[in-house]
């Protein structure tokens, strides 16, 4: 669990990319992956961003609307990157 998106990227960023284009995946098509993936986590906890804590402290939410709201918003998200993503990736002609 990171509690910061840099540190999350960060630590996570070098190795997967590493490890996928050892595995043989198109270096820019996975590039851009991982980082549509990287901006999922900023919205699914409560202590995701530096924000994050601040706004849920605030009593404004309960923990359970957070993360109720915060899987809604990924799965949106993901759907977005797949099929807005993909179809603008094979006009790019990166996939």
């Amino acid at each position: 669990m990171f509690a910061s998106t840099t540190a999350h990227i960060t630590a996570m960023f070098a190795a997967f990319y590493t490890a996928g284009l050892a595995l043989g995946a198109p270096p820019m098509l996975f590039a851009l992956m991982m980082a549509a993936a990287s901006s999922i986590m900023m919205t699914l906890t409560h202590y995701a961003t530096g924000t994050s804590p601040v706004v849920y402290g605030s009593g404004y939410t309960t923990l359970g609307e957070w993360w109720k709201a915060g899987f809604v918003m990924s799965v949106v998200n993901i759907i977005i990157f797949v099929v807005i993503g993909g179809l603008w990736w094979k006009v790019l002609g990166y996939w």
